[in-house]
């Protein structure tokens, strides 16, 4: 039991010192948006920023827009800490969609694709289309895309059909009768999702450039032929997005099973936005909001494609995108030996992605191969059927391996590629469990148990994000190789917990949710404000994805008024208020949006001088506290310390380029480097370390 016991929290919480969660979520939406308007990066990539914001802005509505509506339709008082009733945050947040979607296609619209086309890259729409265009278009839309197609007529026995979630989709006006003499006023066209979004035309209409035409023009200058003997007279595309939340019961029998269920529902979800081209009359516009169920302020008028998320073409110009870098292989695991030699003599830290994930799947190679390996013990939240580690793990059971998965199949969206790893692991003889029925495993362990002589010696590996090597490429995460006796004792006691039954265990070293993090943490706080208040220099700094935990969020405000010195690195949400007089004066907060998604999670307390530093798979949030299994755990090295605390923290409290500032008035600022000030970014300045130290 630590000496400093944290206070007794009865700090009220309010819209004056709690920022909403939702609106603040929006807000980290519109800076991954302004980085499409960075002028300093290749067009390309100012493209995806787009297209990542769509993606994002979707799921912000089927998660985040559901469960509001739900609550309202429930007519359940909102508790949230900020007090303000869901209604007026639904306002608020339509107000501000509506302005960023507006400036999304604005950039899209005047800027990206005018300036693309200085580089001889075209993406044709419907109103694109030339003379010349014409007749390959005829001929494609005949051969490839009216044989998929299935027009839908509106009319008695043809009512409204159930529209996929997020499906591009076209409302068509027409004018004459049909082959049975009926008058039809208007059809619906699903676009088959099994037809790419874009085509590109062929050489010899474009000199070799790249120019691709979209779907939605094809289909919309062919619409007339889906209808014979009638005439189109307006085609209009749209996309409705529905609630994509997943809803488990307690009692479960067969989660796997139970999932499966709820994934078939999830395409059918209440409907929560449409997005409908913007020339579409509004009798078209009433109607189709009448046919979902939604209010006018749930219209979103699109110019341009209202599927944006898939709108990135497969063809490569260098220059148009960041300039690659090779991630690096610590020296010591480049020499041919074993990696279990060189972890029995140290441990190892990789950040990602500027050093390569490759060790980590070089420590699954060679266990799964090695003969003196009996066992591989691993947590898998988000991962493919095809993953390299997933196939490791399958061969290493096959090889006569003890492999058990603890697979997390509630990772949101994720769920169905899960249930296929599962089987596939199943079927090559391993053990397959799912976690705790109503808390989500998020933690990002592997274990190998190894005999060596007479004894057995364990290798772990710990991380801060998922074990997925794709996402190691573009997420910043840590991650740990190390034989410490204690803290692999502690995996091995938590992969005990989440396989088995029994009395919560006592841990050496990790902290783990939902036990003993977040009161761990409250009493690092408490720590610093003894120290702030006996006259000492007292500093926190944290990096997390998302702060919104509201005792850790008074908790920090009391350090605040104590003296402390609090540098928050948050990267998406952050329910805290800083600067606020006599509230929060000692706290900045600063997010990073850069060429990588930061997805670190560093817990730094000063601690008189001790430096204590940890990682952990888990975010300031109430569900990561709370609902969920996570790992934290402290980095004791003195150089890997000192390397986190230089290059994963301090180096991002510098940046002057990617850096955005929020105020007391919850506004994010971006921050601009002083005159005569050199500009400075993190992630850059990771690269050319990585680089120069290869």
């Amino acid at each position: 039991m630590s000496q400093y016991m944290p206070f007794q929290n009865d700090f009220q919480h309010s819209s004056a010192t709690y920022i909403n969660r939702e609106l603040s979520l929006l807000e980290f939406h519109k800076r991954v948006l302004a980085q499409a308007k960075n002028e300093n990066y290749p067009l390309l990539e100012r493209l995806n920023f787009l297209i990542i914001f769509s993606k994002n802005l979707d799921e912000f509505f089927e998660i985040r827009i559901a469960g509001l509506m739900k609550q309202i339709d429930l007519k359940n008082i909102s508790n949230a800490p900020d007090g303000i009733p869901n209604e007026i945050i639904l306002q608020q947040i339509s107000e501000t969609a509506h302005q960023a979607v507006a400036e999304q296609y604005e950039i899209l619209n005047y800027t990206i694709l005018p300036q693309l086309q200085h580089y001889s890259v075209r993406f044709i729409q419907y109103q694109d289309i030339l003379e010349k265009h014409k007749a390959w278009i005829k001929q494609y839309f005949f051969k490839q895309i009216q044989p998929v197609v299935t027009p839908i007529s509106l009319d008695p026995s043809h009512p409204f059909p159930r529209l996929v979630n997020k499906s591009l989709n076209f409302i068509v006006t027409l004018q004459g009768k049909d082959a049975f003499g009926r008058q039809i006023e208007l059809a619906i066209v699903p676009a088959p999702r099994s037809l790419p979004r874009m085509v590109r035309l062929p050489d010899e209409l474009t000199g070799g450039a790249e120019h691709y035409i979209l779907l939605s023009a094809i289909i919309h200058q062919h619409i007339s032929d889906l209808f014979p003997g009638m005439t189109a007279t307006g085609c209009y595309q749209f996309r409705v997005t529905r609630n994509a939340d997943l809803s488990l019961s307690q009692d479960v029998t067969d989660i796997a099973l139970a999932l499966k269920d709820e994934l078939s529902s999830r395409r059918f979800g209440r409907a929560v936005r449409l997005e409908l081209g913007s020339k579409a009359p509004e009798a078209l516009s009433d109607y189709l909001l009448q046919q979902f169920d939604l209010e006018p302020s749930q219209l979103y008028r699109i110019e341009g494609p209202v599927n944006l998320a898939r709108f990135m073409a497969d063809f490569d110009i260098p220059s148009l995108h960041f300039k690659p870098f090779q991630p690096l292989i610590p020296k010591v695991l480049r020499q041919p030996q074993r990696i279990f030699d060189v972890l029995s003599k140290q441990d190892i830290l990789l950040h990602h992605p500027f050093d390569s994930f490759v060790p980590v799947i070089q420590l699954l190679k060679q266990a799964a191969h090695d003969p003196n390996v009996l066992a591989i013990k691993q947590t898998l939240y988000r991962s493919g059927a095809q993953s390299e580690i997933v196939q490791v793990l399958a061969e290493a059971a096959r090889n006569g391996k003890e492999v058990t998965a603890v697979i997390e199949l509630r990772a949101r969206f994720d769920e169905e590629s899960n249930i296929e790893v599962a089987n596939l692991l199943q079927e090559a003889g391993a053990v397959v469990v799912y976690g705790i029925v109503g808390y989500k495993t998020h933690a990002k362990m592997i274990l190998v148990v190894r005999r060596e002589g007479k004894q057995l010696k364990r290798y772990v590996h710990l991380g801060t994000g998922n074990y997925h090597a794709g996402n190691a490429k573009i997420y910043t995460d840590y991650g740990l190789l190390t034989t410490q006796e204690d803290i692999c004792e502690d995996v091995h006691k938590i992969f005990q917990e989440l396989t088995g039954m029994g009395r919560l265990v006592q841990l050496q070293k990790l902290q783990h949710a939902p036990f003993t993090l977040h009161q761990h943490l409250l009493e690092l706080i408490e720590q610093e404000i003894h120290f702030a208040q006996a006259g000492k220099a007292a500093h926190i700094i944290i990096k997390v994805n998302a702060l919104t935990e509201a005792k850790l969020i008074a908790a920090l405000y009391r350090a605040s008024q104590a003296g402390v010195k609090i540098d928050l690195i948050v990267r998406s949400i952050c329910c805290l208020r800083p600067q606020v007089k006599e509230l929060s004066e000692n706290i900045q907060v600063r997010s990073i949006v850069g060429r990588f998604l930061e997805h670190t999670r560093v817990y730094y307390f000063h601690h008189a001088g001790e430096n204590k530093v940890y990682c952990a798979s888990a975010d300031w949030m109430g569900r990561n506290l709370f609902s969920r299994v996570e790992t934290c755990f402290p980095i004791e090295n003195k150089k890997l310390k000192k390397q986190i605390i230089e290059f994963g923290l301090l180096n991002y409290l510098k940046d002057n380029v990617n850096a955005w500032q929020l105020n007391a008035d919850e506004q994010w600022q971006q921050i601009q480097a002083k005159d005569g000030e050199a500009l400075f970014m993190a992630q850059q300045q990771l690269i050319e370390r990585h680089q120069f130290e290869d």
